[in-house]
């Protein structure tokens, strides 16, 4: 008998199932077959947020958080931070493989020529009131946008994907940037095509009346690892919105401005941000002490520690925690990091937060180092959006290749109440009025 299966035996009825095991995994549908009777429905899961539901097949990411691995198309994501720039990991993680010298010029040629807007792009984001959210714009932009290319839509033609994920990736930078520039009451830097991915977007943020920007090297070398890291990171809250709504064969920039929305919330995107907050209410490193006993009581929660899939300590951090003092050495050292660091120390040596794997996340250190780059908070979640648009369109463009794809349609356990008639106004009784108001 192949070893390869599971057998359920149904206590209902005294049956017994056959089921096959493939990737550690069993197919819900399988589990249809179990019925009581020819009535019954048959055998669903109940997963609430999917906690040990694998909604798709995928050859872009692999994750083990029990070791703590994370690897883009095969390589650790260790030696592609050190090695690759941004644009060359984006072009692994869409086409698979790590390009040649020729194919990653043509490459970034072809990025940084979809960096541009059209002008009627500009006045639509001009008509956000000046305190908009920055998220909130891009949501509302990147959904816009796919007004503007009236071929968005084709996404059955293979070259016509690929011509609107190149446009989505070039065009990310801009819009974050414009919607920067927008809140502060400045103009728009158009992008200059003969800076790197990174150095054209400090370049849209950050330059003045200076004929050229010139972006520090260190500087911008971090932003390449922020964005090496953030690029993609297996089936998340956002990664799967995007399948979601593309599963429908929504046009890419609506299903990406899905995905941002899916962002947008401090559960997922923002959490770095949470992080800062949490710093500046500890104040100190003497108040650490009494700070992890509020946590250990439930009184307060250590934001940035602990994942949902991680039970080691996030390989990202590890790598962030080293650019962190890079940064430091050109912006000076921000005061947080003293805080953070003990902390982390204090936490690490505790047997409570040793017991529950709760270990740094890439929140914990990557709002720090945003904050002395320059960039305020409000930036935070848009930082992660423009290289998490990569690792979005991979998914989609894969989903969209793959023959078991149906559009997504989860089921539901009723809980409501049983059938019923229908009551006239005149004879609802005020109890069961306040029942429903209840």
């Amino acid at each position: 008998m192949d070893n390869h299966t599971l057998t359920i035996t149904d206590n209902r009825t005294q049956k017994s199932y056959e089921v096959p095991i493939s990737h550690g995994t069993i197919r819900a549908m399988d589990l249809r077959q179990i019925k009581t009777g020819p009535e019954d429905f048959g055998l669903m899961t109940y997963d609430p947020a999917f906690m040990n539901t694998a909604s798709c097949q995928s050859a872009i990411t692999y994750l083990d958080g029990d070791a703590g691995i994370l690897r883009y198309r095969g390589y650790p994501i260790e030696q592609l931070a050190e090695k690759c720039t941004f644009l060359e990991v984006a072009y692994l993680l869409l086409n698979g493989e790590l390009p040649t010298s020729d194919q990653l010029d043509e490459w970034n040629c072809r990025v940084m020529r979809h960096t541009m807007l059209h002008e009627n792009v500009r006045k639509f984001m001009d008509g956000f009131h000046h305190d908009a959210h920055p998220m909130g714009m891009l949501i509302s932009t990147v959904a816009a946008l796919s007004t503007f290319y009236p071929d968005v839509r084709n996404i059955a033609d293979a070259r016509c994907r690929r011509k609107q994920i190149v446009r989505l990736i070039g065009k990310m930078p801009t819009l974050a940037a414009f919607s920067y520039r927008h809140r502060l009451g400045r103009p728009y830097v158009y992008p200059d095509p003969d800076l790197s991915y990174t150095q054209n977007y400090m370049n849209m943020l950050w330059r003045k009346t200076e004929p050229k920007y010139a972006a520090n090297p260190v500087l911008s070398r971090a932003l390449e690892v922020l964005f090496i890291l953030h690029a993609d990171h297996e089936q998340n809250c956002s990664t799967s919105t995007m399948r979601a709504v593309g599963s429908s064969n929504a046009d890419p920039f609506s299903t990406t401005a899905a995905a941002i929305a899916a962002l947008s919330g401090p559960l997922h995107g923002g959490a770095n941000e949470e992080v800062l907050r949490m710093l500046d209410e500890v104040g100190s490193k003497e108040h650490i002490p009494a700070f992890i006993e509020q946590v250990k009581e439930g009184k307060r929660k250590l934001m940035g520690f602990g994942h949902r899939v991680y039970k080691n300590y996030d390989p990202r951090a590890r790598i962030i925690k080293q650019v962190a003092e890079e940064v430091f050495e050109v912006t000076g050292r921000n005061p947080r990091i003293d805080i953070a660091l003990e902390l982390e120390k204090i936490a690490l040596s505790d047997e409570y937060f040793i017991k529950r794997k709760l270990y740094p996340n890439v929140d914990f250190y990557s709002g720090i180092i945003y904050q002395a780059m320059g960039f305020t908070p409000d930036q935070f979640t848009v930082l992660f959006g423009i290289p998490r648009t990569v690792g979005w369109l991979a998914q989609w463009e894969e989903m969209m290749l793959d023959p078991e794809r149906k559009i997504a349609r989860p089921r539901q356990i009723y809980t409501g109440a049983d059938k019923r008639d229908f009551v006239p106004i005149t004879l609802r009784s005020v109890h069961d009025r306040e029942l429903v108001g209840a």
